[in-house]
């Protein structure tokens, strides 16, 4: 009889029955489908065998002047920036104590150190780097105390503890001898507070709001996790964790500095001797004369360089920032004394000095957002926006208030006649969530609703267009911007912008939302592999609280397909010869690089299959006979001497019957199929034996081998009919 070609339609549906979907692909993994043929996924590779710690929620890439191509990496524990395999910790500084603040007390044959200083501010799971520590007299030396450490437990506000440890990391335990402090030197560097990898859930009485949920169980609610967003100012960085400050790295300082808060950013400085002070008794209040300072109310200023007024108003409690309290005139203000804890001090007799001659002013950033979720910076006009953050002279988040800075100042974010620094609060809903850079508009997404952001100039500077409403998105990495087009997953269904914000007809709509653990959207990444017109969302299985499954949109072709793969950012740039992916190992992987996963030190071959719906064979009326079949596989790209995979017919006696056991009847439905012979156009397979019989069929073919691999082409059966029983 003549062969019949089976020709199956590119995607997968999982909307409807096996049957129902007839023609086309029902399951798939690690497996997607180029010009409607399927083939394997490409392999991964890692950057290198260094590591970082957290688990990464932001992947940034940009080059420097000086050409230096480098990757920001945010996780819930730390900020990096990776350069040649290496990641550079340049976590902000949060808080840095005067010498002697920090004290050690250790227990004999215990490597737990308590540490105490009083108002730390840490939590647990933050890091800090002491200095200037002194040996405890015993194991506990110096070398010991003065690094690195993560915060084992809180005691209480003014005390924590850490675990003794060498320089390697190895356990070390204090004996008898260790009964010193640590000295009158010893320095605390704390970095800003670290963030949940996953949302915890808060279950049962006082698990959320008062009076929210059935009585005596509360409700629940999540201890949100750490993301990060970021952009570039120039080739320098700026960036934010969602609910903190905002942070500027400086590219000419190098990878061996820190971050530092933009507030702090100096914007002049005054010469020697240009400020002086004057107390009065009783009163904290402390007025500064700096002629032509310039400096509004809220402003930060950094005093150097000061001596004693003589009594209370000690240099200690001069040198110190301050945020300008009053503005007299164009030559003084006030600020209100602290000691550098932030406790008042309050002037006596004494305080009639006047700094000396030597005060230096350092004046910082102009009302710059304390707290915001999401930041960006626009690529063509160069203003800095802080998304969700507090107005100017308060410290109260508003998760609707957009601010941007003065144009080409990142500095400076109070509205001037004289500059474009501004604001606006948007309606439609109760949260931003994420933004995006578009091409000539800035898209920016709140929990119900789409709005896009274009630049008028002066006096509105930028104004907000309500695109669409009654819509939702699952987190703030859930959105990306492809082929001129906004797409983004909901938390319950697929959307996108073309002109227009409307449903994305989704064939595994169904499948991934009755799969899907509501309780960690937050940790839903889309990804864009532009290099097979895909947009990736990685998200977390109804039983995970890890990203384990993804979903993928071809956005040229029209169609979806899905796996299972653990990945938690994503990011597709043109500064590098491959997507990037970041993993649970702690570290980065190049994708589309070889044919197999080589995540970590061992190479392991990427299990791929796809599997068809059910079909009719022949006219799905009576038995049908195979006796013979033409794969059609190419190993085009394998790496292996002699690829293969393995395809396997499952026969029906109808769409309800459940598959049969060829070999009950003497037959065999599954073949080995090789590569056979190379001729100078592709690499093909030879004809394979098999016995099947049934009404319908579902073809499935799958790979485990590492170095291979495979795209199906058009299979061909020969077949006969074989009588109407069943």
């Amino acid at each position: 009889m003549p062969l019949k070609k089976i020709q199956i339609r590119p995607g997968v549906n999982r909307e409807n029955t096996r049957y129902t979907t007839e023609g086309g692909w029902y399951e798939t993994d690690k497996v997607r489908f180029r010009q409607g043929s399927p083939e394997k996924i490409g392999g991964w590779e890692r950057f290198s065998t260094n590591t970082y710690l957290g688990v990464c929620r932001s992947l940034w890439n940009w080059v420097t002047l000086s050409a230096k191509n480098l990757l920001g990496v945010g996780t819930n524990l730390k900020f990096y920036i990776e350069q040649g395999g290496l990641y550079k910790d340049i976590t902000p500084i949060r808080l840095t104590t005067a010498a002697g603040d920090v004290t050690f007390a250790a227990v004999n044959g215990d490597a737990t150190l308590t540490v105490t200083d009083t108002a730390h501010g840490a939590i647990a799971g933050d890091y800090v780097t002491f200095s200037g520590a002194v040996s405890l007299g015993g194991n506990i030396t110096a070398v010991v105390l003065n690094q690195e450490y993560a915060i084992a437990t809180i005691v209480d506000d003014d005390n924590y503890t850490i675990e003794a440890k060498d320089t390697s990391g190895a356990t070390v335990l204090a004996n008898a001898s260790d009964t010193g402090n640590g000295g009158a030197s010893v320095v605390g560097a704390y970095q800003i507070n670290t963030g949940q990898s996953y949302a915890v859930p808060l279950i049962g009485w006082g698990g959320g709001a008062y009076g929210l949920g059935p009585w005596g169980l509360g409700t629940i609610t999540a201890n949100y996790i750490r993301l990060w967003s970021q952009g570039n100012f120039g080739e320098d960085l700026v960036f934010a964790p969602r609910g903190g400050a905002l942070f500027y790295w400086d590219a000419t300082n190098g990878t061996s500095t820190r971050g530092v808060y933009v507030k702090d950013i100096t914007v002049s400085t005054t010469a020697a001797g240009d400020v002086t002070f004057a107390a009065v008794n009783g009163d904290a209040t402390l007025t500064v004369t700096d002629t032509a300072h310039g400096a509004i109310v809220g402003q930060l200023v950094t005093f150097s360089g000061a001596v004693s007024l003589g009594g209370n108003i000690t240099a200690a409690v001069l040198n110190h920032q301050y945020e300008i309290a009053t503005v007299i005139d164009a030559n003084s203000y006030t600020v209100e004394a602290t000691d550098s804890d932030g406790t008042p001090v309050l002037a006596n007799a004494s305080d009639v000095g006047n700094g000396g001659a030597s005060v230096v002013g350092a004046y910082q950033g102009l009302n710059v957002p304390q707290v915001l979720n999401v930041t960006l910076v626009s690529d063509i006009y160069r203003f800095a926006f802080c998304f969700g953050c507090n107005e100017i002279y308060t410290t109260t988040l508003d998760p609707m208030l957009i601010r941007w800075s003065a144009q080409e100042d990142l500095s400076e974010w109070t509205p001037t006649a004289l500059n474009q620094a501004g604001s606006l609060r948007l309606s439609q809903g109760s949260e931003i969530i994420t933004a995006l850079q578009a091409r000539q508009e800035l898209f920016v997404i709140t929990n119900s609703a789409v709005y896009g952001l274009q630049y008028l100039g002066a006096p509105e500077v930028w104004g907000a267009q309500l695109l669409g409403t009654n819509i939702s998105i699952a987190g703030q990495n859930a959105a990306i911007f492809a082929g001129n087009t906004l797409f983004w997953m909901g938390k319950d269904k697929f959307y996108m912008y073309d002109g227009t914000v409307k449903p994305l007809v989704c064939n595994i709509r169904k499948y991934i939302f009755t799969d899907f653990n509501n309780e960690q959207y937050e940790q839903v990444y889309a990804g864009l592999n532009e290099g097979f017109h895909e947009i990736w969302w990685f998200y977390c299985s109804s039983s995970a609280t890890t990203n384990d499954r993804y979903a993928v949109y071809n956005y040229v072709e029209n169609i979806w397909y899905y796996g299972t793969l653990a990945r938690t950012a994503w990011l597709d740039s043109g500064l590098r010869d491959y997507p990037i992916a970041a993993t649970y190992s702690n570290n980065l992987v190049y994708h589309e690089l070889g044919n197999d996963d080589n995540e970590t030190d061992s190479t392991l071959p990427i299990e791929a299959y796809v599997t068809s719906s059910e079909f009719d064979l022949d006219d799905g009326h009576q038995f049908n006979f195979i006796t013979r079949m033409l794969p059609d596989v190419t190993f085009v790209g394998s790496t292996t001497p002699s690829p293969s995979i393995s395809m396997t017919l499952s026969p029906m006696d109808n769409s309800g019957s459940g598959y049969k056991s060829p070999l009950s009847e003497g037959g065999n439905s599954s073949a080995s199929v090789t590569r056979s012979a190379t001729v100078p156009i592709e690499e093909f397979t030879g004809q394979v034996y098999i016995r099947v019989r049934g009404r319908q069929m579902a073809i499935k073919v799958a790979s485990t081998a590492e170095g291979v691999a495979w795209q199906l082409g058009s299979p061909r059966f020969d077949m006969r009919p074989d009588g109407r029983r069943g």
